[in-house]
């Protein structure tokens, strides 16, 4: 790994873990064992290395539910990968997911570019669960449903369930399961 790629992880682990106002370049530099000169080198300011890092998260999480609802059989098929993915890279401690919650459109971005990069980036994720609520439509698994309220009921639903597992302790232990099943049951064209 080079040291910008050492900085980076880092820089994901201690903006997940501690937030943007407690992660400091002296932090992220010791924990990756790099001379903290390096990271102005690499990133500038904090800022801009706290959107790198966001963004590196999302682009992996996009990546990662495009592959799993490839494969899939069909629409309902692909929904349930989707979801079943999207938990899965939730609870990864080697995603750095935190960082996804702390970095958001609705977060404190400060400037226009890097929150309509971000939006754009989060958009791809609502994109990929429309395609799959479609095909479903398309091919009889998913009730007739309208795509874009359906996707947006079930993407909230699945930030709702990782944000309550990963922000509070008041979680059953088969949310991730219950959310799935449930998600399933509003949508299938078939009783499962």
């Amino acid at each position: 790994m080079t040291k910008k790629e050492l900085l980076l992880e880092a820089a994901k682990e201690l903006f997940g873990v501690y937030g943007y106002s407690e992660t400091t370049f002296k932090k992220i530099s010791e924990k990756a064992g790099v001379a903290l000169g390096l990271l102005t080198h690499h990133y500038g300011n904090k800022e801009k290395l706290f959107i790198a890092a966001g963004m590196d998260v999302l682009h992996h999480l996009v990546d990662q539910l495009n592959e799993a609802v490839a494969p899939a059989e069909n629409g309902l098929d692909a929904v349930q990968r989707f979801v079943h993915k999207y938990f899965e890279f939730s609870i990864d401690p080697n995603e750095h997911f935190l960082v996804l919650i702390r970095c958001s459109p609705y977060s404190d971005v400060k400037t226009r570019d890097d929150r309509q990069e971000m939006e754009h980036k989060f958009t791809e994720v609502l994109e990929t669960l429309k395609a799959s609520v479609e095909r479903g439509v398309k091919d009889g698994t998913i009730r007739d449903l309208p795509i874009e309220e359906t996707s947006t009921a079930i993407q909230c639903n699945l930030v709702g369930g990782v944000r309550t597992r990963l922000l509070t302790p008041y979680y059953p232990d088969t949310m991730y399961d219950d959310i799935y099943q449930f998600v399933t049951r509003s949508i299938a064209a078939k009783p499962q």
